[in-house]
């Protein structure tokens, strides 16, 4: 679908999304990251062999770096900037960044754990009797403080090689050389005969003096890792029965039938968090009867992320696509005029239009289920506001908490836009701390706040907050109706 507006790589390039799609890759935003990231696992249970590959690497480097931590108990900084650092593959525009491609990477504390855990409960990593193979993913059962970036960041890392040479294959047949530049990409191979980093020069399609990467749909998923420490704790039951070990199958019984519902009612989520890693502390051979749990399960990781692969591609590119041509085709919403604050209430004005009087309210659901990710949310409204004249930043630390954006004319001219789903538990606590900004009259610290809702019960919610707050009426505080039990504009009138 074709919205006379850039959002995509292929709005950019001018490429035919058939032809991104028939590649095999995604059809990445170039404006926000895309909530998806490679999980070391699809390449485990590939049946590509340029898959496995990238997991028999990172696998090897794992390796490499035990045999350094028994050689440096304390690595030298020089060490851990050299051999455990990684920058994150921004390039790619996957991941959890809510502005831009700009994620964190992977630091020092990572860096520490990975190379403490090499030295302790990953010390017989490679060894494994238990699972078919070694797998990353143990660090993040180990420690609640890994969790699926840091996996996905140090995954994609090694998996760069084989992106740049696929995007560059992509570029040489489908793109102009103008579309394109020479770039010399650090940190590509390792060496494992000098311990050094290579760098290697490409042709890769640019994008604002940057290079861009596309990345193969079947090597991505979106809400966590197939092996993770959420699941492995869920799963203790399972894993029970096939342990052999008395003594281990014992204390696993125990923690399933003792201490949880002992403590079910009074047992707060932390403590349940750390009875679990209490338990994995004792018999670290859990993590290895889980891999094999999962292991046995695999098919079902290739079926997760061809759900999760597709439910992603219908809301943020195919229905967000439908969502920007009403917009353009049947609003103002993309003509500019007048201060922030009210072309930025006029457009929240022209997106309720389009939601409850234009059939707009059904891109906010999937598979007949509305969306209960605020996340999910917040990234289809800046996609969408990215055409317009105005910048669409995120505003942090502004005592509003980490989900307002910032819509600015100028360095005097700047309004806050924030949007919540009514299903929200906190709304109620984040209404409050605003509540003095929406009384002020002339308050020039402008803030706007748009409440999606789904259901009738979530509207008397919401109205029953804002009468206890005594915000009901304020001008400033837009509630959008997306229930789906609406007439057909094309039925109406």
């Amino acid at each position: 679908m074709q919205t006379g507006l850039n959002i995509y790589f292929s709005d950019f390039f001018g490429v035919d999304e058939d032809i991104i799609e028939s590649y095999g890759a995604v059809n990445i935003s170039l404006i926000n990251d895309m909530p998806l990231f490679v999980d070391p696992f699809l390449l485990f249970n590939s049946e590509k062999e340029e898959y496995q590959r990238i997991h028999n690497n990172i696998i090897q480097y794992l390796l490499f770096l035990q045999e350094q931590a028994e050689k440096y108990p304390t690595p030298p900084l020089g060490m851990l900037t050299t051999w455990y650092l990684f920058s994150e593959v921004k390039q790619t525009w996957l991941g959890f960044s809510l502005e831009g491609n700009s994620g964190r990477g992977l630091g020092k504390n990572f860096a520490i754990n990975l190379h403490r855990g090499l030295q302790s409960i990953f010390k017989g990593f490679g060894k494994e009797t238990i699972t078919k193979s070694s797998h990353l993913e143990k660090l993040c059962l180990i420690s609640p403080l890994v969790g699926r970036d840091k996996i996905s960041d140090f995954t994609t890392n090694f998996t760069k090689k084989y992106l740049l040479e696929y995007t560059a294959a992509f570029a040489a047949t489908y793109l102009e050389a103008e579309q394109c530049k020479k770039f010399v990409v650090p940190k590509v191979e390792f060496s494992f005969e000098t311990h050094t980093w290579k760098s290697c020069e490409y042709i890769l399609p640019c994008f604002g003096n940057d290079y861009v990467l596309l990345t193969p749909r079947d090597m991505l998923t979106r809400d966590d890792t197939f092996i993770n420490r959420t699941d492995m704790i869920g799963n203790l039951k399972n894993i029970a029965p096939s342990v052999e070990d008395a003594a281990l199958r014992f204390a696993l019984n125990q923690y399933l039938t003792d201490v949880l519902p002992r403590k079910k009612k009074e047992m707060s989520k932390t403590e349940k968090e750390k009875a679990a890693t209490s338990l994995i502390a004792e018999h670290p051979e859990i993590i290895d009867h889980y891999i094999k749990y999962k292991e046995d399960n695999e098919e079902q990781a290739t079926s997760i992320s061809k759900q999760v692969v597709q439910e992603v591609k219908q809301l943020f590119n195919c229905q967000l696509q439908e969502l920007a041509s009403l917009l353009y085709t049947r609003t103002g919403f993309y003509a500019s005029a007048g201060n922030s604050h009210d072309e930025a209430y006029a457009r929240v004005m022209f997106l309720k239009s389009v939601i409850e009087d234009m059939d707009g309210y059904r891109i906010f659901y999937i598979n007949g289920k509305p969306i209960r990710r605020e996340n999910d949310l917040q990234i289809m409204y800046r996609l969408v506001w990215y055409a317009t004249e105005f910048d669409v930043n995120r505003e942090v630390n502004n005592g509003r908490g980490p989900v307002d954006f910032k819509v600015s004319k100028g360095s005097r001219d700047a309004t806050l836009v924030e949007f919540k789903l009514a299903s929200n538990t906190k709304l109620k606590k984040n209404l409050s701390n605003q509540v003095e900004i929406y009384k002020a009259a002339n308050c020039t610290d402008r803030a706007i706040k748009v409440i999606l809702y789904f259901t009738e019960d979530e509207c008397i919610k919401v109205n029953g907050i804002l009468n206890d707050l005594g915000l009901q009426g304020c001008p400033d505080i837009v509630l959008i109706d997306a229930t789906d039990n609406k007439p057909s504009a094309s039925n109406v009138g």
